[in-house]
């Protein structure tokens, strides 16, 4: 039995939002009693961790703490539209609106401040629920702050839109600008190949991905590794078969898909190259982690065998006739050089 070892990389670049179509998002901050926060936007949570990310945004923008930001209603019959929960554009579309209209709401509340105070606004600054004129004594707890601003007959409540400039795709030629903000990443896999039964073992891969300003760095890694085992799943297992437009793999004993014990080690590595358009740098990550780990992995398969696997997924009845074809190759070749 030979198990041969080898390394591959691959790089990727990924734009982020709708393709070729303007993107848009709305949303609305309100700063309430006791100094707490509420957001209400049409956003959909899938299990990505959007209303963990919006709620961190909406704490840092207002400068109260997260558990006391709410994500209200998403029914687009009574919040903003935000559009759909795909594209990786969740953390960029829906993200930037909120930041957006929490710096509304927080500048009425600061605007109200400023006055009582006689001071400039730029020197007030609010955190953890304080609010506080920087060189002054002033200083009031966030409650207090809404109570005074109410009291002056101003509520602080912010709205928002963000949206995308882009471009529909020439018939022609194919030109345009499809996209406004673009991410980017690299991965390395090893793996083990098992000569004789042909089975695949990827033993790690390291993922470095480009996703703007990391709101939340443990989300951001969960969303890697997630996007690298799914893409693992393509790579090795998950082979969805039809005939005459009908599935011959309608349940799970012949669609293989990746479990614990398929899981290599995953190093994750973030890399933060603030978007330059939109208010907060933030990007996204959900989609482009799983874009260089098939051919990255496939890369890493050739350096241990020599022999290139075309078609996806990577079986290994796959590669015992990639290495079958190349034995033939090769003795066809001595057999020339010999003559």
């Amino acid at each position: 039995m030979a198990r041969l070892r080898g390394r591959g990389m691959a790089a990727s670049w990924y734009g982020i939002a709708r393709t070729a179509t303007v993107d848009r998002a709305g949303a609305w901050v309100e700063i309430d009693d006791g100094g707490t926060a509420k957001v209400i936007t049409g956003v959909t949570e899938i299990g990505e961790g959007i209303l963990t990310v919006l709620a961190q945004i909406a704490a840092e923008e207002l400068g109260v703490r997260p558990e006391d930001v709410t994500i209200g209603d998403n029914d687009t019959a009574r919040a903003p539209e935000a559009a759909h929960a795909g594209a990786t554009r969740q953390t960029y579309m829906i993200g930037n609106v909120v930041a957006l209209a929490a710096r509304e709401a927080r500048a009425k509340l600061v605007g109200v401040l400023a006055k009582e105070w006689d001071v400039e606004p730029g020197t007030i600054k609010t955190a953890a629920g304080q609010a506080w004129a920087e060189g002054t004594n002033h200083h009031m707890a966030m409650s207090e702050a809404v109570h005074l601003s109410k009291a002056r007959g101003v509520v602080p409540v912010g709205a928002g839109t963000f949206g995308t400039d882009t471009t529909g795709l020439a018939p022609g030629d194919g030109s345009g600008r499809p996209w406004q903000a673009y991410v980017f990443g690299g991965q390395v896999a090893e793996v083990e190949v098992d000569t004789v039964t042909g089975e695949i073992q990827v033993l790690g891969i390291w993922a470095a991905h480009d996703v703007g300003r990391a709101v939340n760095p443990r989300g951001v890694e969960g969303q890697i590794e997630g996007g690298v085992v799914q893409a693992l799943g393509q790579a090795l297992m998950e082979d969805y078969k039809t005939d005459k437009g009908h599935t011959t793999t309608p349940g799970f004993a012949k669609y293989i898909l990746p479990t614990s014990l398929d899981v290599p080690k995953i190093t994750s590595v973030i890399v933060e190259d603030p978007d330059p358009i939109g208010p907060l740098g933030v990007k996204g990550i959900g989609e482009p982690a799983m874009v260089p780990t098939i051919p990255a992995i496939m890369n890493a398969v050739y350096d241990a065998i020599g022999v290139r696997i075309t078609s996806l997924p990577a079986t290994p009845e796959k590669v015992l006739e990639a290495l079958r074809d190349k034995r033939t190759r090769d003795e066809a070749r001595r057999a020339v050089a010999a003559e």
